[in-house]
């Protein structure tokens, strides 16, 4: 059985992947091909393995990830709309 990483790179070359986090790709961006993630599903990776809460993995994310630039293959962080209007409540 082969990993969400290897069927992708199947199809695109030269993705970037943030380390850890194969549960929450939701996709490919269309026109640059760059790796898209669901940032929910990232913080749930973190609470269920580091046992982080949801604050402490949000601000870890935030930190260390989703504002990090690696060249113009950067994955895509997504917010849905729904986590949008959770968040703003």
């Amino acid at each position: 059985m082969s990993s969400i990483r290897e069927e992708l790179t199947e199809v695109y070359e030269d993705l970037l992947f943030a380390n850890g986090f194969d549960e929450a790709i939701i996709g490919v961006e269309s026109s640059n091909h760059r790796v898209v993630y669901d940032v929910e599903k990232m913080v749930e990776i973190l609470v269920n393995r580091e046992g982080m809460d949801s604050c402490e993995a949000r601000e870890f994310l935030e930190f260390n990830t989703l504002f990090a630039w690696v060249g113009e293959k950067t994955p895509i962080y997504l917010y849905t709309k729904e986590e949008i209007l959770c968040q703003n409540i």
